[in-house]
């Protein structure tokens, strides 16, 4: 297939690699041109997939999705409020969003909708198809292939067809998650991340190296098993099923179930070891808070769920870093009805 990878920071190289190893034709786009900058007809992948793979660099959104039968959003969620109009007044091809934070389709959709254009399916992956660091221009670590990623979308009836592509894209299987509320809330990451980047504030500020699984503690793991049960509440409140951390943790990895902080002392005793944020800007905080937990807790205040230890960690995070982080112009107007639809109103 010909696609289009819209996001050139770490997952779209990857995902963009990982496309063309599968004998995809794949053009990749830098909103802000400097995720291609010094890119010319190849990424080099190494990790868990090795070697040179070809793509075509875009000149601007027009051009990436000029023939694109498919097109992969891969950009961090922060970047939705700016980049989410640009795309509905082009966007005529059957799109993923990767990862389906802050329910982007649905804002996506009610976009399209006021501009009164049919909206093609929009689909909806609970989380990327691979963790992956930047190491230089023309070269990407591929940390992980996921073998599974829940699948939902817009409209909820296109979701098989969405998990087919995603499929044959990346190669991972697609189990439906349901709705696209359940893609927002089933990534395990902004647990993970905000509880982690809580825990070990003094080390991302003082730029230390760390170990992100060698950090996750029992300690650690406890205040992430409490947020995850507040989340598995809001599901259910929802009529929707969440994956549990240590099924996220075991489809990122491949390593076997078990206690959290024991699949986190093996991935780590593995090699397989992440090295965690050092920097305070770190998307860990700046997308993960904003984006996810505070969709969280807004999506629980209005079906009446506490979520104490989540609004907690929100709280504390919000007094270390100096700033709001539940501000979300996406939540802005959304119109959430009972059946996960949105409207329009002021998107």
């Amino acid at each position: 297939m010909r696609i289009a990878v819209l996001g050139a920071g770490a997952v779209g190289p990857a995902a963009a690699a990982l496309a063309a190893s599968r004998g995809h034709a794949v053009t990749l786009w830098s909103p802000s041109g400097r995720g291609t900058a010094g890119l010319a007809d190849s990424i080099i992948a190494e990790g868990a997939l090795d070697g040179r793979f070809p793509l075509r660099i875009a000149r601007d959104l027009a051009d990436a999705l000029a023939g694109a039968e498919a097109a992969l959003l891969a950009v961090p969620a922060y970047a939705f409020p700016a980049l989410l109009p640009l795309i509905a007044e082009r966007l005529a091809q059957p799109l993923l969003i990767t990862p389906a934070a802050s329910l982007a389709p649905l804002a996506l959709a009610a976009m399209l909708e006021s501009r009164g254009r049919a909206a093609p399916p929009i689909g909806a992956m609970s989380t990327t198809p691979v963790t992956a660091r930047r190491l230089a221009p023309d070269r990407v670590r591929i940390l992980g292939i996921r073998a599974a990623v829940d699948m939902a979308a817009v409209p909820e009836t296109a979701a098989p067809t969405m998990g087919t592509l995603a499929t044959a894209l990346f190669g991972h299987a697609s189990p439906l998650g349901g709705s696209v509320v359940q893609a927002a809330i089933g990534n395990a990451n902004p647990i993970i991340h905000a509880a982690l980047a809580l825990t070990n504030t003094t080390r991302i500020e003082a730029a230390e190296h760390w170990p992100q699984y060698g950090m996750l503690t029992p300690a650690t793991c406890r205040l992430m098993l409490a947020m995850a049960a507040e989340r598995a509440t809001l599901a259910c409140a929802l009529g929707v099923a969440v994956p549990s951390l240590e099924q996220s943790l075991h489809r990122a990895t491949g390593v076997p179930h078990g206690p959290l902080h024991a699949m986190a002392a093996a991935i780590a005793q593995g090699g397989a070891e992440v090295p965690g944020p050092t920097d305070p800007a770190s998307r860990y905080i700046t997308e993960d808070v904003p984006y996810g937990l505070a969709v969280a807790l807004w999506l629980a205040a209005r079906q009446g769920v506490a979520m104490p230890v989540t609004d907690a960690v929100v709280t504390a995070l919000e007094a270390l870093w100096g700033r709001d982080l539940r501000a979300n112009p996406l939540l802005e107007g959304l119109r959430l009805g009972a059946d996960g639809s949105a409207g329009a109103a002021r998107l």
